[in-house]
């Protein structure tokens, strides 16, 4: 059934069946139902080298996909492509190939600047500032990540003894749009960070129904005056325990 409006963007449509569905470009099956999902390409470079990643295969494609596996556990992980209509359809096809337990890493930039470069934050929600989610949850402000995943990754955060945040992040389209007001209303909202990909990718995980949970640490300062990058690409040391954190959460949400 079609639930139709005067904005396309506000229609939703619950019919699980399009003419295009991800099992018709999924490559054959997984031998395992959990992956990191990471943006960190020098991490993933890093742990090429030191053998504690090797190649799994090459999803063919336009734009093919490489994806690894870690050596020491049946996980897989690849690199995020940036934005829901890429990260989170992507993260529906594997889901196709047998993926049921997915754990996002990325960065993003704060909207509060308390937030120091590298706090992680354990993603709740995001509120639905782009289009994409929008063909897979019927419209709302916002959209939560599923309270049991998020509940076991902090129980597991807090037995680690790793700081964290928790909260909801912002998910727009446009990075250069992120004006002024924007912001402004984002973080009255509650937004705590912004970013790109999390409520399409939290959106695909309810209507397939898989487990998903996502880190996403502080990087770049959209609040003050002028723009801060606060060098937050140079973490070398926190975005690679980032990623070997998840390993070990995708292995317990």
């Amino acid at each position: 059934m079609m639930l139709t409006d005067k904005y396309p963007i506000l229609e939703y449509d619950n019919n699980r069946e399009a003419k295009v569905n991800p099992i018709a470009l999924a490559d054959k099956p997984f031998e395992t139902d959990k992956l990191v999902l990471t943006f960190f390409p020098e991490v993933m470079d890093k742990l090429k080298e030191e053998g504690k990643i090797l190649f799994e295969r090459t999803i063919p494609g336009e734009n093919p996909i490489q994806m690894f596996r870690f050596a020491d556990s049946d996980v897989l992980i690849t690199l995020g492509f940036v934005g829901c209509p890429a990260c989170a359809g992507n993260l529906d096809m594997f889901h196709a190939m047998g993926i049921k337990k997915v754990m996002f890493c990325g960065g993003g930039g704060v909207l509060d600047s308390d937030i120091g470069v590298g706090q992680v934050l354990v993603v709740e929600g995001a509120i639905r500032d782009e289009g994409f989610s929008y063909h897979y949850i019927e419209p709302s402000k916002y959209i939560y990540t599923d309270q049991n995943v998020t509940e076991k990754i902090v129980r597991y955060l807090e037995e680690q003894s790793v700081p964290h945040l928790r909260g909801i992040v912002w998910t727009t389209d446009a990075i250069f749009r992120e004006t002024e007001e924007r912001i402004a209303r984002r973080k009255e909202e509650g937004a705590k960070i912004v970013e790109m990909e999390q409520a399409g990718c939290i959106a695909v995980a309810q209507f397939r129904g898989f487990d998903y949970g996502a880190l996403i640490y502080g990087g770049d300062d959209v609040t003050r005056e002028e723009w801060d990058n606060r060098e937050w690409r140079n973490c070398e040391g926190i975005r690679y325990n980032l990623v070997l954190l998840c390993e070990s959460l995708v292995q317990v949400i």
